[in-house]
Order: structure tokens, then C-alpha cells, then sequence
């Protein structure tokens, strides 16, 4: 499940509650945080194609606490 960025969504991802902080390119703030399962790809992918992009590009960088970050479109 995707979980948009609010103030709660970033305190969650600060006490390490989520696996994956989903980033915009050149967006100092995220847009949202997921656990980086496979139906939290396939929700990303299927959001992106209902807003006519024809691909998904994520880029994922793994952090030393295990976490990911994941920007999208870059």
C-alpha cells in the first residue's frame, strides 16, 4: 500500500515503520512511503499509466539501514 507524505507518514518512516520512501527528481520533499512489495510496484506502475505515462522508470538506492528510496520518473 502506497501512504502519502503528511507529517505522520514522515514520523513512521523516521521510527523506521516503512521500507521505501518514494521520491520525486529534483524534489526536496518525498510524495509518499510503501514497503517496497511487489503490489506496491504494481500500484505505482498501474498510477503512472491511469496519468498516460507510457513508462515507469524507478530508480532505487539502497540505504545502510536497509531502507530504500525510490525515485520515480528519474
Amino acid at each position: 500500500m502506497i501512504y502519502p507524505y503528511d507529517n505522520a507518514t514522515q514520523t513512521r518512516w523516521d521510527h523506521g515503520e516503512f521500507k521505501v520512501q518514494l521520491c520525486m527528481p529534483n524534489t526536496p520533499r518525498p510524495i509518499g512511503f510503501c514497503d517496497g512489495t511487489d503490489a506496491d510496484m504494481a500500484e505505482l506502475v498501474s498510477r503512472a499509466e491511469s496519468e498516460g505515462a507510457e513508462s515507469v522508470e524507478i530508480s532505487k538506492k539502497l540505504l545502510k539501514s536497509g531502507r530504500e528510496i525510490w525515485t520515480l520518473g528519474g
